[in-house]
């Protein structure tokens, strides 16, 4: 496969698990770093480490917004909920 056509189909990924994660905002970014290793916040930070790399100035609100799709003082409040105990518990129990 042509370099082109690999990154316009790892484009079209990213843009697709971004959309995803705005769909389901009730799955908590806590569930997703206990399940997976990452949450949005990781994609936010990885799409502006992405753009430094390539001298685009960028900082991490910024790219929230581009993950969140809003502002992030406002998706946390439309839909973040406190993490339960057991939600903490493993999520100190694992190395982030």
């Amino acid at each position: 496969m042509a370099d082109k056509t690999t990154i316009e189909l790892e484009a079209a990924a990213f843009r697709t698990l971004v959309q995803h994660l705005r769909d389901n905002p009730d799955v908590q970014n806590i569930d997703l770093m206990n399940l997976a290793g990452f949450c949005r916040n990781c994609l936010s930070k990885w799409y502006r480490a992405a753009a430094e790399e390539r001298g685009i100035t960028m900082d991490y609100e910024t790219a929230r917004e581009t993950v969140y799709g809003m502002p992030y003082a406002e998706y946390k409040a439309k839909h973040r909920k406190e993490a339960t105990p057991e939600q903490e518990a493993a999520f100190r129990s694992k190395a982030h």
